[in-house]
């Protein structure tokens, strides 16, 4: 099984949110009808929702592809488990190098 990961540092929140669902944890979330002001979140907040999202699809998609090969689940279910997590991989794959490239423009500026 995809185990934890442990030195993320800024990313506190992955062993606090592996409680809670998906669709409750994700970084973007439409304000309601009664919000006065959105709640803003930190640029920090955001990443670590995301990867703990990203954490959460993968360790889905290990048990449901074990299930399989237990004779428990149908194909269909392992598929779109797989691909959901793979998404989830591209994403982060992304925006890690998006984070990369912005850090090596911001190193070369002149002070």
């Amino acid at each position: 099984m995809i185990d934890t990961i442990q030195s993320v540092g800024a990313f506190s929140t992955l062993k606090e949110a592996e409680g809670t669902s998906p669709s409750a944890s994700t970084a973007l979330s439409l304000p309601s009808a009664g919000a006065a002001a959105p709640q803003a979140q930190s640029f920090a907040d955001v990443l670590g929702t995301m990867t703990t999202d990203a954490i959460r699809s993968m360790k889905s998609a290990e048990g449901v592809s074990l299930q399989a090969i237990r004779g428990e689940a149908n194909t269909r279910e392992v598929v779109d488990a797989v691909m959901n997590a793979e998404q989830s991989l591209q994403t982060a794959l992304a925006i890690r190098d998006k984070v990369v490239t912005a850090y090596l423009e911001i190193a070369r500026m002149q002070i």
